[in-house]
């Protein structure tokens, strides 16, 4: 017996797999069961509330009466009672939370209220950080980089015909990289090194559905090798993603490379059952008007996005988002108007 279990260390992984999945399961219902009771006192006290002439006073008294008959129970202090008011009248009427709200922690149930500004954020946090499972720094990092107005941003943007729209919602147009912790000057060497060494913070930033295949991944075409920076892989989209780093502007010769690439890889290193690589070409900045151009007559899915090494200024990037968006609703107008 004792041979056979230095032979096959690896044999009882299946209990291990049995006992996680089950903690798994009991958090998740413990927090559904949290969540509905938060729910429900919410419920209760905004109706007392609305009944008595001294308002939101009131809660006062709820929590007095708790900590002196119960004093064992805690979290049910006025700022929290208040809380759970106002988590069930925020979402009261608002069905597309339904399926969502038992789904997510009370603490980043928090932190979506507090950190968002409108209805569409607050939904768009909440689907994130279901599908994501976010912790509550994570959450505070997506948060804190204005992850919401980038995404909109990028689905606004003008990209290729030729790049499907599932594609388009998984590559933001910027991205926030900080944790890089990179001197002034860096070459896309250091770049390259500074992303390896934080690929879990990484990995948070471009989604969780991209997985690291390599960097400097060698290609080879008739005689010549060729590396890409970084090639991963996305679960989501079943396809190969390689991102070639550039620290300068935008070139629209950059946009020949990555397709050399794209076309070595759907040649050469893609499976029959995957889908067509897609590239990123993620350099320091970009002009909009530049990107459009390259890509005009491209028939290739790629992308173009910027990096930012510090945090984005997020009152810019609202008035960007609402400035894309005026221009958005022009176009749409006056599309309706020639019809």
């Amino acid at each position: 017996m004792s041979n056979e279990l230095i032979h096959n260390p690896r044999q009882f992984d299946e209990i291990i797999h049995i006992i996680e999945n089950a903690r798994r399961r009991a958090l998740k219902a413990v927090n559904a069961e949290l969540i509905q009771m938060y729910w429900k006192i919410g419920e209760y006290l905004s109706e007392l509330c609305a009944a008595s002439s001294f308002g939101d006073k009131v809660i006062d008294e709820v929590a007095n009466y708790i900590a002196k008959e119960s004093p064992l129970i805690k979290g049910f202090n006025r700022r929290g009672l208040y809380r759970m008011k106002q988590f069930y009248e925020t979402y009261k009427n608002d069905e597309f939370v339904t399926p969502l709200v038992t789904q997510i922690s009370w603490t980043n149930h928090l932190l979506i209220m507090s950190g968002s500004k409108t209805m569409e954020e607050r939904h768009f946090y909440m689907e994130l950080c279901a599908k994501e499972h976010y912790s509550k720094r994570e959450l505070e990092r997506q948060i804190g980089t204005s992850h919401y107005e980038r995404s909109m941003i990028s689905t606004k943007k003008t990209v290729s015909k030729f790049v499907p729209n599932d594609v388009r919602g998984s590559i933001l147009d910027t991205y926030v990289l900080e944790f890089l912790d990179l001197p002034k000057r860096f070459s896309e060497k250091n770049l390259r090194k500074a992303i390896i060494e934080n690929l879990k913070q990484f990995i948070l930033e471009f989604g969780r559905d991209f997985t690291f295949i390599g960097e400097e991944y060698r290609i080879q075409v008739g005689n010549t090798d060729f590396f890409i920076d970084l090639l991963f892989y996305n679960r989501a989209l079943s396809c190969l993603v390689p991102v070639e780093l550039k620290i300068e502007n935008f070139k629209p010769e950059h946009i020949g490379q990555i397709n050399f690439y794209l076309e070595a890889l759907d040649r050469d290193v893609k499976k029959p059952n995957e889908n067509p690589s897609v590239g990123v070409v993620l350099c320091a900045s970009k002009d909009d008007a530049v990107v459009e151009y390259a890509l005009s007559r491209s028939m290739s899915p790629t992308l173009v996005a910027d990096y930012k090494l510090c945090l984005p200024d997020k009152e810019l990037l609202q008035n960007k988002l609402r400035e894309l968006t005026g221009l958005a609703l022009e176009n749409d107008e006056s599309d309706n108007n020639d019809e």
